[in-house]
């Protein structure tokens, strides 16, 4: 198995142990939760490309993605 090294800050790592203990996991097993379900998530969506003539509109811009705002009224 291949040993990936992270560096986290303190903050960062505060949050990772709360969710972990809320979770009921160590630390270890709450990163690889995570990553874990990034993959599966990230393997279902596939999103459609912008088409654009130009090369670099392409590299530049964004798609939009994720929930719409609401309307205030």
């Amino acid at each position: 198995m291949p040993k990936i090294t992270i560096f986290l800050d303190e903050i960062e790592l505060k949050i990772l142990e709360k969710r972990a203990k809320k979770n009921f996991f160590d630390l270890k097993e709450q990163i690889e939760d995570i990553i874990r379900r990034s993959c599966i998530r990230s393997s279902k969506i596939n999103y459609k490309s912008l088409k654009a003539d130009d090369a670099l509109v392409n590299i530049f811009s964004r798609d939009k993605r994720g929930r719409k705002k609401k309307k205030k009224s």
